[in-house]
């Protein structure tokens, strides 16, 4: 992924996913929404997330003034995705899990009540839709969703720190199944071709 899931976070997300760090142009969206939760956000960086030739999302990370990549889990930050194809809130659930389970295994009971949250807060998306969560450290995660008409409403939150470093992780981590996309959202230059 990727999966904020390839489908903010879904089944796009895998290995063979490609992403490119073309930043689209600045749109307000959710992260516009979540401005009183960090109202100091810039932009570290940007990408797609991109299947098979396809273009499942646009991805943007947000994070204070000065913020680094070496202050992961340090620092609240901002993710947001734009879809960019229809997928069901259950199946962006499914492949959250399935992507979290990359960094190591899941014990059971977090599995199915992170499972269970993420059912109760991903609402089906469109293209032109966006959801924006909120890593707040040490507490957990806050999800807003934005229509393509523009209207802005809370998603919900899980409030369990151990939660959001799996779920940010899924594009963060260097786990993550897109390292590319991962790349472009920390605004590091692309990994150079191993040398032949």
């Amino acid at each position: 992924m990727c999966a904020l899931a390839c489908a903010l976070l879904t089944w796009a997300c895998t290995p063979a996913a490609l992403a490119s760090a073309q930043h689209e142009p600045s749109a307000p969206g959710a992260a516009a929404a979540v401005a009183d939760w960090l109202p100091e956000a810039r932009l570290v960086g940007a990408g797609t997330l991109r299947y098979l030739g396809l273009t499942v999302y646009h991805a943007r990370l947000l994070a204070p003034p000065g913020w680094q990549p070496d202050d992961l889990g340090r620092a609240p930050l901002v993710l947001e995705l734009t879809y960019q194809r229809r997928f069901r809130g259950a199946d962006i659930a499914q492949r959250s899990v399935q992507e979290m389970r990359r960094a190591e295994p899941l014990a059971p009971a977090d599995e199915a009540a992170w499972l269970d949250a993420m059912r109760g807060i991903f609402p089906d998306v469109a293209p032109g839709d966006r959801i924006a969560g909120l890593w707040l450290l040490g507490w957990g995660a806050r999800f807003v969703f934005t229509g393509a008409d523009g209207r802005t409403r809370m998603l919900g939150e899980v409030a369990d720190a151990r939660f959001a470093r799996r779920f940010f992780g899924i594009w963060l981590a260097p786990t993550t199944s897109a390292p590319e996309l991962r790349q472009a959202l920390l605004g590091q230059p692309p990994a150079q071709a191993a040398a032949r």
